[in-house]
């Protein structure tokens, strides 16, 4: 492996880092600059390198790269890196579409094409398996694709007024850093949604609190779209005006928020309907208020949903188990196949929505329960129920607690549906070398196109 070779100026800068370490001082590094081969991709996109045998991650740097690159934070198992030049490219990078790509926070892949950042999200899945999890898929399932631009129907844009920056900035949080990205556009963005960038620095500019209004909620339903305007400070009434006239004009749901998501209220119009997305193959309407928790994808979530019920393969006798359930993305189609669907989630707000999808459906064969399954559990939340299947589609933090407690229920078939594969791989070590489970197969979905996000869908089977 080419472990790197630095400029004879860096080799110089290091020595003296060596010496001045020795006599008790701080070296300065900041400065420093090298060569490196890039071998693979990080988990959150930066490019792995090896210099005198410790990993530098680079920003902005693709695996079979040669780069020159400057150190930035030094610690003690890795260093950081800033990409400076290119000595030989990959043949998969790829110009850019977003002229924001490298400041914005919002995008940290645009720089590779996107059948090769499905197969870099495919590759950190499969070592997350491995290395954490100590398993391997018995059958890696094609990737489910989706759109590249375009795809994103909800975000949350920040808000600041920066007179030394010409005044009000909307958009996303620059790469790690708290400050703002002014966008006057956004490729990833519902374009319906990307359009309002630039009204809506003029609008927030022309309000009496443009300093104090930190956030925009935006969300796109098939049909609505809807902002939620969080404010410190009361709103006046002109304000409150400027803000109808402004829904009004674009055809928007218009919604202020004064404090939590209880304090959520509709100000244009005053009773406007739930955004809706449908899943056409399975009948289902879903419906949202716009701070609710959705997949940001329409296409892609369709094709999960496709797939879960495909690996789930419920039956018409079958009690069905959905942990996690949100407003009922998976449980109403799966009411549809199965005997009975029992739906839990921890958030009250969204047991009401999944109770109302499922009223909105027709759909009587489903209940909802409230629960807290993101902590150790002293009892099973569902009851004594024996269930016949189970889908999971946990946050972030996995699902260990609520897993546990499967030794004496174990459903012959779980789908597991997550958006972190660190904890998929965890929970995957329990349930294979716990509780006797095989992995039979495993994927990726491009949920999070030009980003290092990885969404992935697996299925266990009981021995």
């Amino acid at each position: 492996m080419d472990q790197g070779d630095c400029s004879s100026a860096v080799c110089h800068s290091l020595d003296m880092a060596n010496a001045a370490k020795r006599q008790g001082q701080k070296p300065a590094t900041t400065s420093d600059t090298c060569n490196a081969e890039i071998e693979q991709l990080s988990y959150d996109g930066r490019g792995v390198a090896h210099v005198d045998g410790k990993a530098v991650f680079i920003d902005g740097a693709l695996p079979g790269e040669r780069v020159v690159f400057r150190y930035g934070k030094r610690h003690k198992r890795y260093d950081t890196g800033q990409l400076l030049e290119v000595l030989r490219a990959a043949p998969t990078r790829v110009t850019p579409e977003c002229t924001y790509f490298g400041t914005c926070g919002g995008c940290s892949l645009q720089h590779l094409a996107p059948e090769a950042q499905l197969a870099a999200k495919q590759q950190v899945l499969q070592d997350s398996l491995a290395h954490i999890g100590k398993v391997t898929p018995e059958r890696w399932l094609a990737p489910l694709p989706g759109p590249a631009w375009g795809y994103r129907r909800k975000a949350r844009l920040g808000v600041r007024l920066v007179p030394k920056k010409g005044g009000v900035l909307v958009g996303f949080r620059e790469r790690r850093h708290s400050f703002i990205t002014p966008l006057a556009d956004c490729k990833t963005l519902d374009p319906r949604l990307a359009t309002l960038l630039p009204p809506l620095t003029e609008l927030i500019s022309a309000l009496s609190c443009a300093d104090r209004i930190p956030q925009i909620e935006v969300a796109a339903g098939d049909r609505d779209v809807a902002l939620v305007f969080r404010h410190l400070v009361p709103l006046g009434e002109d304000d409150r005006e400027r803000l109808r006239a402004f829904g009004e004009r674009h055809t928007l749901q218009i919604y202020v928020q004064a404090q939590g998501p209880e304090s959520v209220t509709a100000l244009w119009p005053l009773q406007p309907p739930l955004l809706r997305y449908r899943l056409g193959e399975h009948e289902a309407e879903i419906l949202f208020a716009p701070t609710d928790f959705v997949q940001i994808n329409t296409a892609v979530n369709a094709r999960i949903v496709d797939r879960a019920l495909e690996l789930l393969d419920p039956q018409q006798h079958e009690l069905v188990l959905d942990l996690f359930c949100g407003v009922g993305n998976f449980t109403v189609p799966l009411a549809r196949r199965a005997a009975r669907v029992l739906g839990l989630e921890g958030d009250a707000t969204l047991v009401q929505r999944a109770r109302l999808n499922a009223d909105h459906n027709r759909v009587v064969n489903v209940s909802f329960r409230e629960a807290d399954l993101y902590r150790e559990l002293d009892h099973m939340p569902w009851g004594e129920e024996r269930f016949d299947k189970l889908l999971l589609d946990p946050p972030r933090s996995g699902a260990i607690e609520a897993i546990k407690h499967l030794s004496t229920h174990r459903p012959s078939r779980i789908v597991y549906v997550s958006c972190y594969p660190a904890t998929l791989a965890r929970d995957s070590d329990y349930l294979v070398h716990a509780l006797g489970y095989r992995m039979a197969s495993a994927s990726v979905a491009d949920m999070f196109p030009q980003t290092s996000h990885t969404e992935a869908i697996a299925l266990f089977v009981a021995e």
